[in-house]
């Protein structure tokens, strides 16, 4: 409808927002580190804070929803992040002796947004009335794969040309993003929704079909995000690729495809349960080929191929939600968004730590001294492996939420 379209576009741009969130400490990392002193270990806490801020507020609103003014929530989420990058900008450059306690208070109120943009955004999209909402839904989600490209690529070109030193105004320039989000929502038109609240479809919630989603898109999250934060690293550490072609194929095309395959099912898509089987498989077999292969070109292949069969876990399991269950209120999508950043925090951390146990071991110096690779290639590549064994699940999960509902058809949630 004609009267929703800005609303429409407003959570568009707020959806590219969480990718500007998601992923612009990461691409600082390095500055960050050489202009504060600062070690891995506090860089690597900035992402923990990201995702355990996200994963508190999806938690929040789903046992708590009935206690929030949903369209207010709405309206405010991209000032939040607006606000936050603007302080994670500007506090650094006035105290930099606290630099790094100002790019947490920062990290925190924009990742509070993203959190609140995971629950928040989905439900709108669903409440407007359309001929093909789950097509609305999925060009929804394509907007973070594409913001992802945009801040990966602009990002890279603005260091490049300006200079490391002058990160805090790249910050504030994406700053722009959100308070444009913001400034549309103040104009736009919001459907109603149901908060989905009260004592007996909280209860409700927990069914067996309910844990099934949950289950799936937890799986899809460790699918797709043990992959985009660790694509680079595996292609310049494991592969051999320089870092500047592994941050572009790892994390840029990654992303490309994530967004096309998320484009191409809000143009021509249906048959999400045949999707999500298909993507779920796709990606085991494109992190298995990417650990086992000693090609490079087949390795790197692999990654960015990974993009495309992820596109649609995500989001594929929220249009599934919608269609088999009725009465689906902001609290579920807040479960969903729960399941799916604990798999995005759960699998590449686990990634992380089989590499560092397993480059340790007797069998991973055998294994590298047979195929005459370094032990660090080694452990990357087990590490891979390991994180494949996700989307498997997700194929187990998928065949059981598909029995589950063949037999009993949509359910009333209340």
């Amino acid at each position: 409808m004609n009267q929703y379209k800005l609303t429409k576009n407003a959570c568009y741009l707020t959806g590219m927002t969480m990718a500007i969130a998601a992923n612009l400490s990461p691409l600082l990392f390095l500055t960050f580190k050489d202009m504060y002193n600062l070690s891995y270990t506090l860089l690597g806490f900035l992402v923990v804070i990201n995702f355990f801020t996200q994963l508190l507020i999806d938690l929040i609103f789903t046992f708590f929803t009935k206690y929030f003014h949903i369209h207010k929530a709405v309206r405010s989420t991209p000032l939040i992040i607006f606000i936050g990058l603007i302080l994670y900008a500007v506090l650094p450059r006035l105290f930099p002796d606290m630099a790094f306690l100002w790019i947490v208070i920062g990290t925190v109120i924009f990742s509070v947004a993203s959190g609140l943009s995971e629950v928040l955004m989905s439900p709108v999209i669903a409440a407007i009335p359309s001929e093909n909402p789950e097509a609305e839904m999925s060009k929804l989600h394509s907007m973070y794969a594409w913001g992802v490209v945009g801040v990966v690529i602009l990002s890279t070109l603005f260091l490049s040309v300006f200079g490391s030193t002058n990160w805090m105004y790249l910050a504030l320039l994406w700053s722009v993003v959100p308070f444009i989000a913001f400034l549309m929502f103040l104009k736009a038109k919001l459907p109603q929704m149901d908060s989905f609240g009260g004592e007996q479809s909280q209860t409700k919630i927990f069914n067996k079909g309910i844990i099934l989603c949950t289950l799936c898109i937890f799986f899809g999250g460790a699918a797709e995000c043990t992959m985009s934060q660790w694509a680079s690293g595996f292609i310049e550490n494991a592969i051999g690729v320089p870092k500047v072609y592994g941050d572009v194929i790892g994390v840029a095309l990654f992303a490309a495809l994530l967004g096309t395959g998320r484009t191409l099912y809000s143009k021509c898509g249906k048959n999400i349960a045949n999707i999500l089987l298909f993507g779920m498989l796709g990606a085991s077999i494109c992190y298995f080929m990417a650990s086992m292969s000693l090609s490079p070109v087949v390795g790197i292949i692999a990654c960015a191929l990974t993009g495309i069969f992820t596109a649609m876990l995500w989001p594929g399991t929220l249009i599934y939600v919608e269609e088999k269950f009725e009465n689906v209120g902001v609290a579920i999508y807040a479960l969903m968004a729960a399941g799916g950043d604990m798999g995005a925090s759960v699998a590449p951390q686990l990634l992380g730590i089989v590499s560092d146990k397993f480059g340790l071991t007797n069998l991973a110096l055998k294994i590298s001294q047979m195929f005459h690779i370094s032990t660090e290639q080694v452990s990357m590549r087990v590490g891979l492996f390991v994180a494949g064994l996700f989307p498997v699940a997700g194929v187990l999960c998928i065949l059981c939420m598909k029995k589950y509902f063949k037999e009993r058809g949509k359910i009333k949630l209340k």
